[in-house]
C-alpha cells in the first residue's frame, strides 16, 4: 500500500521528547521543558474537586463557560485597558497551542505569507504550512534579540497575511516595548495584515517593567488575535486551558475551527479558574516577584560558573552561552551536559529555520529551590 506523502516533512520527534528520554536514562536534573515542578494554588486545585462533586461534568459551551469569559474580560480591562465582549470576542481553548493553531487555520490560506521571528516557538510554522502558507522567518540577534522593524517592513509583500509576535519571548526571555507596538501599528495602518500575539508569559515580566499587551493597544487590537494560557500563570500546564481574544469577526472565524478541533474544554476546570480569578484578582500582579526571585537565585548560583548568562526580561527561561566550556554545536553540548553533569538543557538551534553559529542553550528556572541549587552546583563544577 502507498501511503500519502507527509504534509509536514520537516516535523519529527521534538527535541523536548528526546531530551526527556535522555534525562530519564541518566537520572538527570531536568531544566529543559517549560513547566513547573510544583503545584498551583491550593484553593484553585480544591475548586476543581468542588465542581466535579457538584455535578459540573458535562460539556461546556463551545466558546467557554460564561463565568470564565467574563472573568477574562474583567482582567484584560483592569490590566491593559482593553475591552472585549465576553460573549463574542473571548474563546476558551485547549491550551494556547490550540488557540494558535485555530487562529492560523482561520485566516491563512494557500499562498499566504506569515512573518515570524527566529528563534520561534516550534508550533507556529507547522500550523502555517499545514494550511498552505509559507513562513518568512526574520532572525533576532543575540544577546538582546530585539526586533529589527526595518527588516519587518522590507519583508512585507502583497502576500503577507499575518505577523506572529511572542512577548515575553520563548526561548530568549525578551519583551516588546510600547514603542515596538506603536512602530508595528504605524507600519500596518494602511494594510489588511493581521497579527497573532502569543502572550502566554504575560504575567512573568521582571525588574519593575510592565507587559505591553496587544490587547491594550487600540490600533493593533482591531486586527489581532491575542493568545494566553492559565497553565503558565497558575502553574497548571497539565490542565491545558488557554484562551484567545479577538474582534468579533475574527473570533467567529476562529470558533469555526475550534469547534471541530476540541469543541469544548473541561467544565470543572473552567469553573474552578473562574472562581479563583474572582477570589484572587491580584494574582497576576504578584507573579513577577515570585519568578524574579527564582531567576535571581539561579543567576547568583551560576555567577561563578564558566557560563555567560544572557539578559532575561521575562518568561521563566535563562539563556546561557557555553563556549568557554566546550566549543561544539548546541545539540551535541546538551547531550554531553546530560552525560557529564546530569543536567538537561534545550539547544536553541531547534527554534530556528537556519540556526546562527552561536553556542547558546536554554535552562528553565520554574523549579523548586532545591532543584535549582542542585543543578547549579553541578553546572558550576564544569
Amino acid at each position: 500500500m502507498n501511503y500519502p506523502e507527509t504534509k509536514l516533512p520537516k516535523v519529527g520527534t521534538t527535541i523536548f521528547t528526546q531530551m526527556s528520554q535522555l534525562a530519564a536514562q541518566h537520572n538527570a536534573l531536568d531544566l529543559s521543558q517549560g513547566f513547573p515542578d510544583f503545584d498551583g494554588p491550593t484553593a484553585l486545585l480544591d475548586a476543581v474537586g468542588h465542581h466535579i462533586s457538584s455535578g459540573a461534568n458535562q460539556y461546556a459551551p463551545m466558546a467557554g463557560v460564561p463565568a470564565l469569559r467574563e472573568a477574562i474580560a474583567e482582567k484584560v480591562s483592569r490590566f491593559y485597558g482593553g475591552h472585549y465582549c465576553a460573549e463574542r470576542e473571548i474563546t476558551i481553548t485547549s491550551g494556547a497551542t490550540e488557540a494558535l493553531f485555530a487562529a492560523i487555520s482561520a485566516v491563512v490560506r494557500t499562498g499566504d505569507e506569515v512573518i515570524m521571528f527566529d528563534p520561534a516557538y516550534d508550533s507556529y510554522e507547522p500550523a502555517v504550512e499545514i494550511n498552505g502558507g509559507t513562513t518568512v522567518r526574520l532572525q533576532l540577534s543575540a544577546p538582546h534579540f530585539k526586533v529589527d522593524w526595518q527588516a519587518v517592513r522590507d519583508a512585507i509583500t502583497a502576500k503577507t497575511r499575518l505577523i506572529i509576535l511572542n512577548s515575553p519571548h520563548n526561548p530568549t526571555g525578551t519583551t516588546l516595548t510600547q514603542h515596538d507596538l506603536d512602530t508595528l501599528a504605524d507600519m500596518l495602518a494602511d494594510t489588511d495584515i493581521l497579527v497573532l500575539s502569543d502572550e502566554v508569559y504575560e504575567h512573568i515580566v521582571f525588574d519593575g517593567e510592565q507587559h505591553q499587551s496587544v490587547a491594550g493597544h487600540e490600533a493593533l487590537r482591531e486586527r489581532s488575535f491575542v493568545v494566553s494560557s492559565f497553565g503558565k500563570t497558575y502553574h497548571i500546564t497539565g490542565w491545558k486551558v488557554g484562551y484567545c481574544l479577538a474582534p468579533a469577526a475574527l473570533s467567529a472565524e476562529l470558533r469555526k475551527v475550534h469547534q471541530y478541533l476540541t469543541f469544548a474544554i473541561s467544565t470543572p476546570m473552567q469553573l474552578a479558574i473562574a472562581d479563583y480569578m474572582a477570589d484572587a484578582p491580584n494574582y497576576g500582579f504578584e507573579l513577577p516577584a515570585f519568578y524574579q526571585q527564582k531567576r535571581d537565585l539561579f543567576c547568583r548560583l551560576m555567577a561563578s560558573s564558566r557560563f555567560e548568562l544572557l539578559p532575561t526580561q521575562g518568561t521563566y527561561f535563562q539563556l546561557v552561552d557555553y563556549r568557554a566550556i566546550k566549543d561544539v554545536p548546541d545539540i551535541e553540548f546538551c547531550q554531553w551536559l546530560i552525560e557529564h553533569a546530569g543536567v538537561v538543557a534545550i539547544p536553541i538551534s531547534v527554534f530556528y529555520q537556519t540556526p546562527p553559529d552561536t553556542r547558546i542553550v536554554r535552562f528553565c528556572f520554574a523549579k523548586g529551590e532545591a532543584t535549582l541549587k542542585a543543578a547549579a552546583e553541578r553546572l558550576v563544577n564544569l
